[in-house]
């Protein structure tokens, strides 16, 4: 059957991939260490859970407006209100079918045929994919390991063209947990602020993971003009643990969010009223789960540093925050073990799954062939298992 022609123009997630594979393994009776997995491992807090169920049966399961609720919006506006000290009204928010859904709204709202749209590499395995869906031009920047992977303001410069219409910066990312200081977003915002025409996606999905008392910091937060350029894309998936309950926001521009409102009508109307009930508990209730969680990735982190600085050849900076790391396992590329050589990111991978059954996802979807993304949003246990088998696993490698 013909299919239409934007099909071929996108890849099929890489995280995704990962995580099903691991999955049928497992179903086979497989123990399989999954360090794929890009969510939280704790469970959605108890009065997240109530607020839901109170809204089945308090009848709130029919449509919503397109937008979100109002409740839900003005919690929105009130959380940048206290995490980033801007200001914006329910009439600049949209709530969507989670971050990703923020995202694809935007670009389809913001991206003709020709526009470019600069993306730091490393990158979120869904960026150029999504750009490419709205027809623009996903233009990759190289960004240093020695830079702790982060965008330089010489390289924006350069790679600005009178057709680049967006930046997309994630912060902290997926998927080096790199975060950007303010002055290291000063420097990047001297070039902005020469380019008026470029617009700003802040991916700010895992703000509230950073560690050793790093300030959270946002391209916005530097001045007006930045702010009035930039698009907030978040969502409670990270944060609170709720990464099933697909609920997202777009945050910005009054007029670009209501033609993105336009476009969610057109397809998936309304995000689900339940889970926008349990969204707005998440806001507005108790936050400590959050400051628990943090401190947990932070000592995971630490764990799964001190693990990868065993293993000879390897190299990674230490992330600022999120539950990631990237680190560089080139040193092994040209060695053989259990049949197979190691050729890259991608080899790499699959000999991990299919002779020490760890799932790690290969960095070549994310720009940089020469790392693995690990997640370390796993217990404890299974980091130290996990880590074992991959140090077995190298170590049989010739």
């Amino acid at each position: 059957m013909r299919l239409a022609q934007r099909v071929s123009r996108i890849q099929p997630s890489a995280t995704l991939a990962i995580s099903a594979k691991a999955r049928a393994l497992r179903q086979q009776g497989t123990h399989v260490v999954n360090f794929g997995v890009g969510e939280p491992d704790f469970g959605t807090p108890l009065h997240i859970q109530e607020a839901a169920i109170k809204a089945i049966r308090d009848g709130h399961t029919r449509y919503t407006p397109v937008s979100g609720i109002d409740a839900l919006k003005e919690a929105i506006c009130d959380t940048i209100k206290d995490d980033y000290r801007l200001a914006y009204k329910k009439e600049n928010v949209l709530v969507t079918c989670g971050g990703k859904h923020a995202l694809y709204n935007l670009f389809q709202v913001l991206l003709d045929a020709g526009d470019e749209v600069i993306i730091p590499s490393p990158y979120w395995v869904s960026y150029p994919e999504m750009v490419a869906l709205a027809e623009g031009t996903p233009v990759m920047v190289p960004c240093l390991q020695t830079n702790n992977f982060k965008l330089h303001p010489a390289d924006l410069e350069r790679a600005i063209t009178p057709n680049t219409r967006l930046l997309i910066l994630n912060s902290p990312s997926n998927p080096t947990g790199a975060h950007y200081t303010r002055k290291e977003l000063e420097g990047l915002a001297e070039v902005l602020l020469r380019h008026p025409q470029v617009l700003i996606v802040s991916d700010d999905i895992y703000y509230r993971i950073l560690f050793s008392g790093q300030e959270w910091v946002s391209m916005g937060m530097l001045g007006e003009e930045l702010r009035s350029r930039m698009f907030i894309v978040n969502g409670v998936s990270k944060t609170y643990c709720m990464t099933g309950w697909r609920i997202g926001y777009l945050v910005g521009d009054q007029e670009v969010v209501r033609a993105a409102t336009k476009i969610q009508g057109q397809s998936t109307t309304n995000a689900t009223s339940i889970a926008q009930y349990a969204a707005l508990a998440a806001l507005r209730g108790d936050q400590s789960l959050v400051k628990t969680m943090r401190e947990a990735f932070e000592e995971r982190c630490h764990y799964v540093m001190g693990r990868l600085g065993e293993l000879p050849g390897v190299s990674c900076p230490s992330p600022a925050g999120a539950f990631y790391v990237f680190p560089n396992f080139s040193c092994f590329f040209g060695k053989s073990g259990a049949g197979k050589v190691i050729l890259n990111s991608l080899t790499l991978a699959d000999y991990l799954m299919d002779h020490a059954h760890v799932a790690a996802v290969p960095g070549g979807p994310f720009g940089e062939d020469q790392c693995l993304r690990l997640s370390y949003a796993l217990s404890m246990d299974d980091l130290q298992e996990g880590f074992d088998r991959i140090s077995q696993a190298m170590l049989e490698l010739s």
